[in-house]
């Protein structure tokens, strides 16, 4: 009897060694390892691939669109995009929080509508006119088969953070006009904010809206 009491008392001492080994080394040292190896060479992705504005503040993640609207007016259930910035995409995929109302979440998606949807075209269609619409400015009309497809069209998330350069381009004369600069300004500012493909092949040129943005607001509180 004793001797078995012993054995048993040995077993749960060795499972409860092991338990807080196993603890220590997956709950503590193993986190903390992985942690330090992404803070020394990924520290940029690691906190959320963080963008901050001239003042240090953070203003967004280079991986996550914003939308540049202007405030809802009275009445308004869809808010105008406020023209003085460049815009990004269209978010159509996009769908709000359903499930838990506390907390004012955005659900991220595709449209899941097919090419030949009518409400998909139509969408399509009305982009394609507010961007002919909203570009046009005195000197400069956008012809609508200037209009790129991402101009038109969400992404696959919805949250697409960059634009091509041929959507930033046609924004330029909208952009410098609305802000009292040249269009050489502006202009100036898509090439220096143009990424081309990643290592050269992968991917296409881009431009991310937000620090491009960040930059036109530094150059308007400059000029």
């Amino acid at each position: 009897m004793n001797t078995s009491l012993t054995n048993t008392a040995r077993l749960l001492g060795a499972g409860l060694r092991a338990l807080l080994v196993l603890t220590l080394v997956t709950g503590v040292v193993y986190p903390l390892a992985v942690t330090g190896f992404a803070q020394a060479l990924f520290h940029d992705k690691a906190n959320g691939s963080e963008i901050k504005d001239h003042s240090g503040r953070v203003v967004g993640s280079s991986l996550i669109g914003q939308s540049y609207d202007l405030p809802l007016k009275k009445g308004q259930e869809t808010p105008e995009a406020d023209l003085k910035w460049f815009q990004g995409r269209p978010a159509n995929g996009l769908g709000t929080n359903s499930v838990n109302t506390r907390y004012k979440l955005i659900l991220s998606g595709a449209t899941n509508r097919s090419a030949d949807n009518a409400e998909l075209i139509q969408w399509v269609k009305d982009a394609k006119a507010a961007v002919v619409k909203d570009n046009s400015v005195a000197g400069y009309t956008v012809d609508p088969s200037d209009v790129p497809a991402d101009a038109v069209t969400s992404s696959g998330s919805g949250l697409d953070p960059d634009i091509s350069p041929a959507y930033a381009d046609l924004q330029v004369h909208r952009v410098a006009r609305k802000n009292g600069l040249s269009v050489g300004q502006v202009r100036k500012l898509v090439d220096e904010h143009t990424e081309n493909r990643t290592l050269g092949f992968i991917g296409e040129p881009r431009v991310n809206v937000l620090e491009l943005n960040i930059a036109l607001r530094a150059l308007v509180a400059r000029s």
